[in-house]
């Protein structure tokens, strides 16, 4: 089964999930929510995170995690492990309590993070659970838009998104929030890419730059093929023309084979973009007819060595991760 890959690097911001196995509770009785928060507390102390927000419902978290010195996998494992123990004690179970690995996704320090944690502090709401999200007691919305304190939980990175004078900043996020309460507000994560990255394009591409290439090639990495590449089908075409040295018009309509061979193999090497697709761009080729341009250009580039550092150039300038 593909695994969600991880990437961890210093002063990246995360929504962390994870979910009770079988959907079962994972938290029993206050002092059980209390002893999770505890457990980030230590975290903290031992590998640096920051801690954003958090809502802790019966059988899933909801995090936004900052980690300064890197580390998010150490710190989880910290988390979960010790909680885990913890119930299996106080139970007299055995066993992993929670489904799975941690689901992490790197979101942008923008208005993505503020959409995100809106709708983390808003699931209480959704889940009937509570009807105003400052009434759920296991969740860090008070202390937005309170002068409640909090030793473990820090509110000036998504508040400063709002505005610059803090108090100004508690009304802003407080009307943000409340807005959305009653309404269908679409979940942000499904905006996510790779299943990894919230952000806009350029974030999402210096995201994938922090990528080692060795993790993608794995077989095993889910959305493999997308975070492999995020490029069109005419920002190839105009590389290959400009590489080799011809017109777009040139490649599209078969006056230079060996440039056209190029931009179809590429295409389909870094684009999600379907054999069907390629073949109408290229001059109404058949979807078969590109597998085997596919096809045979890998066999030439085996063969000629010149073509292979032709094509191997212009793929590097494609690839997302460099090195």
């Amino acid at each position: 089964m593909a695994r969600p890959l991880r990437i961890e690097y210093k002063g990246a911001v995360y929504h962390v999930t994870g979910r009770g196995n079988e959907r079962r509770k994972t938290y029993f009785t206050p002092a059980d929510y209390q002893k999770f928060i505890e457990y980030i507390k230590t975290a903290r102390d031992r590998y640096g995170i920051i801690l954003h927000a958090y809502v802790l419902m019966s059988n899933q978290y909801h995090l936004i995690i900052e980690t300064p010195d890197a580390g998010l996998s150490k710190a989880m494992h910290h988390i979960i492990s010790g909680y885990t123990m913890y119930i299996n004690k106080k139970k007299k179970r055995s066993g992993h309590l929670f489904q799975g690995r941690f689901k992490s996704v790197v979101v942008e320090k923008d208005s993505c993070l503020v959409e995100l944690s809106r709708y983390i502090h808003l699931n209480p709401v959704r889940a009937k659970m509570a009807e105003k999200p400052e009434d759920y007691p296991y969740s860090s919305y008070p202390y937005y838009i309170t002068k409640k304190k909090s030793d473990i939980l820090s509110t000036g990175l998504i508040l400063s998104l709002q505005s610059g004078d803090r108090k100004d900043a508690k009304r802003r996020y407080r009307d943000y929030v409340e807005s959305a309460i009653g309404k269908e507000i679409e979940n942000p994560c499904k905006k996510v890419y790779g299943g990894m990255i919230l952000g806009r394009n350029p974030f999402i591409k210096e995201v994938l730059k922090k990528l080692k290439r060795q993790y993608l090639q794995r077989g095993d990495i889910s959305h493999r093929r997308q975070l492999m590449g995020r490029h069109d089908m005419e920002e190839i075409i105009e590389l290959v023309a400009q590489e080799c040295g011809v017109t777009k018009d040139d490649i599209l309509k078969g006056r230079d084979r060996e440039a056209r061979k190029a931009a179809v193999y590429l295409t389909k090497k870094h684009t999600e973009v379907t054999n069907r697709e390629i073949g109408k761009r290229f001059g109404g080729v058949s979807y078969s007819a590109v597998s085997k341009v596919v096809e045979r250009t890998e066999r030439e580039m085996e063969e000629n060595r010149n073509m292979r550092r032709r094509i191997n150039r212009m793929n590097r300038k494609l690839s997302p991760v460099k090195g």
